[in-house]
């Protein structure tokens, strides 16, 4: 037998194309191209302008707010009608000063300007309600000798605040007595048409120099009208029960910087401005000055001149 012969192989034909590369797929949310390295900086540069512009808005807040302390207080003014004034007191005008707080930063350049800001709107009486300083009279006697120079027909009167028990009571009490301010350690004076009463601060207890309500208040003719100077707002509710008709107070600063409003909310009755207890109605003033640092955010210090209206007018 013959062998089979091997099958011809096919005759060679062009060479193979290589295959075609699938179509590309666009990325997504369009054409623009995806996240690259550049992203980790472009983020970083967003975030340090925002903390810059946070940082230069919050020095422009504290930077008004200084400029608002040293600058001085505004003037305020408020109407508070009494039952008792009698007829010929109506438009009586009282200015209220409080917490001055006197130190190394408001000296006496800022004294200066709190009495002449008094002065100029020529009040019947002047009433100083506590918290004049944060030091002692050798230190700051100098900055507080302008209100020697306060001038109203029924004089200028002082109490005390807390701040004054932390810097020595007694010895500010007598130098202000010396510049011609009268202080009301507890006691009360007459005036032409109401009565004037003063009380210690709630911080003299500890030095038995406490506020005592009866000896400022007792035995005196309830048919006259009572205004009462006590540097704490908490001081008004002893007052409602002696039958005050007016209470002047500070210490609350109206908060000074947020959040010392709520926190002044908390320990005060009132924050700021004129509430009624009862019969009795209380104002308190934001102060003139700054405890700690010398700013106010939202609460701008104001010296308010309280004018009395009688309803029998």
């Amino acid at each position: 037998r013959e062998p089979v012969p091997a099958a011809a192989a096919p005759p060679p034909g062009p060479p193979a194309e290589p295959a075609a590369a699938p179509p590309a797929v666009p990325p997504a949310g369009g054409d623009r191209p995806a996240a690259g390295p550049s992203d980790p900086s472009r983020r970083l540069l967003v975030a340090r302008g925002v903390a810059v512009a946070a940082g230069a808005t919050a020095a422009a807040v504290v930077g008004n707010g200084a400029y608002g302390v040293l600058r001085g207080p505004r003037l305020k003014h408020v109407t508070v009608p009494l039952a008792k004034l009698p007829r010929q007191a109506h438009g009586y005008r009282i200015a209220v000063v409080s917490d001055i707080h006197l130190g190394p930063i408001l000296g006496r350049a800022h004294t200066q300007r709190i009495v002449d800001t008094i002065n100029g709107v020529q009040p019947d009486l002047i009433t100083i309600v506590g918290d004049l300083v944060d030091g002692t009279v050798a230190d700051l006697g100098p900055a507080a000798e302008p209100l020697a120079r306060l001038r109203a027909r029924d004089g200028a009167y002082f109490v005390t605040g807390n701040h004054e028990y932390f810097s020595g009571a007694a010895p500010w009490v007598e130098f202000v007595r010396e510049l011609g301010v009268h202080p009301l350690e507890n006691a009360r004076t007459e005036l032409a048409h109401f009565d004037l009463a003063g009380v210690n601060d709630i911080a003299g207890t500890a030095e038995g120099q406490g506020p005592d309500y009866d000896r400022a208040l007792g035995d005196r003719d309830t048919r006259r009208a009572a205004v009462l100077m006590a540097h704490q707002p908490v001081a008004v509710h002893e007052a409602v029960r002696r039958g005050v008709d007016l209470q002047l107070s500070g210490h609350t600063h109206g908060g000074q910087l947020w959040p010392g409003n709520y926190l002044a909310a908390l320990a005060n009755p009132t924050v700021a401005g004129l509430e009624r207890y009862g019969d009795t109605q209380l104002y308190v003033t934001r102060g003139a000055g700054a405890w700690g640092p010398p700013v106010r955010v939202g609460a701008p210090s104001d010296i308010t001149v309280v004018t009395l209206a009688s309803r029998q007018a």
